[in-house]
């Protein structure tokens, strides 16, 4: 009770004077604290915060440039044999050395990098265009075209891509445009399928149907709304798509399957050099260490573009 008497004698001590009125500043509560970011601005900027991914991207393009360039810099070619310097070591005329053949390995090394990055590029390219437009039309029809069309895409997966490359291989030479051919038959249903469920996701959200209420043809559904919201996974999965088309290039060559002497490609540099490895060991140890340089710094740029494409990682 006396708690009571107290709190209650100095509420009614209390005057107008004892409380100051805390005047607004309306020019500073106008004031944007954060600056206003698109989308594509704010991932770039999550992008740029993660150090470890534009080391990688850095990596990239320092291959991309040597693999175009850097031939050049020598006097030698990738094809031209040499038999009186054969399993020559590094040194100041052959920085990487030459093979059993007397072949500059360094701009054999190079030119493979170059034969890498076109196949992954373009299998991943061609896998972008038919992944999005099969897996489009999919997620987007839904139904009973939707079921035909995944049962299709899940036979074309059951099949091994290295079936498909032997029997491309029986009525076609083995060439650069035939392993690109034989990864892209197969190489895109994954693609497919990660747009297929972008698009189940996104084709019953409020904006969609606002737009379908508002007398939007499904063109205009599918290319201004559906697609550009689809944009961040596709991005991220082409970027995983070009190792894995990297890996299967040097896979095939290594097998013979691949790109056909006298024309250089990593993965028969270090099936040549497989058998000399322990007594030459440079002609398998600068290809092998290019080809593991160029998937790690992929897979690494494409996990930090994930992430900063992640709307869930917003801050």
């Amino acid at each position: 009770m006396m708690a009571s008497e107290q709190l209650t004698t100095s509420n009614v001590n209390l005057k107008p004077e004892d409380f100051q009125k805390i005047g607004v500043d309306q020019k500073e509560a106008e004031v944007i604290q954060r600056e206003s970011l698109s989308a594509w601005q704010d991932a770039w900027q999550r992008l740029r915060q993660n150090k470890v991914a534009l080391t990688a991207l850095g990596v990239l393009v320092v291959i991309a440039l040597a693999a175009i360039v850097g031939p050049w810099f020598s006097k030698y070619d990738y094809q031209s044999n040499d038999l009186l310097n054969t399993n020559v070591g590094p040194n100041a005329d052959h920085w990487f050395g030459t093979d059993t053949l007397g072949r500059d390995v360094f701009v054999r090394t190079w030119y493979g990098a170059r034969i890498s990055l076109i196949v992954g590029l373009a299998a991943a390219a061609i896998d972008l265009i038919i992944g999005v437009i099969y897996g489009g039309i999919m997620g987007f029809l839904g139904g009973r075209t939707d079921s035909i069309m995944n049962k299709i895409s899940e036979i074309l997966y059951s099949i091994p891509y290295l079936l498909v490359v032997i029997m491309l291989l029986v009525v076609m030479e083995p060439s650069l445009w035939t392993i690109i051919l034989a990864l892209s038959i197969t190489g895109w249903i994954s693609m497919a399928w990660i747009v297929r469920g972008e698009m189940i996701q996104l084709k019953n959200r409020e904006f969609i149907l606002a737009s379908r209420s508002m007398g939007a043809s499904s063109n205009r559904l599918l290319f201004k709304h559906l697609l550009p919201n689809a944009v961040g996974p596709i991005i991220v999965t082409v970027t995983l798509d070009v190792p894995s088309a990297i890996f299967a290039e040097a896979f095939l060559s290594f097998l013979g399957l691949g790109v056909q002497a006298p024309r250089a490609s990593l993965g028969s540099m270090i099936n040549d050099a497989l058998g000399v490895w322990l007594a030459y060991p440079w002609q398998m140890l600068f290809p092998a260490i290019l080809i593991s340089l160029m998937m790690l710094a992929f897979n690494i740029f494409g996990d930090g573009l994930r992430d900063a494409l992640d709307p869930k990682l917003k801050k």
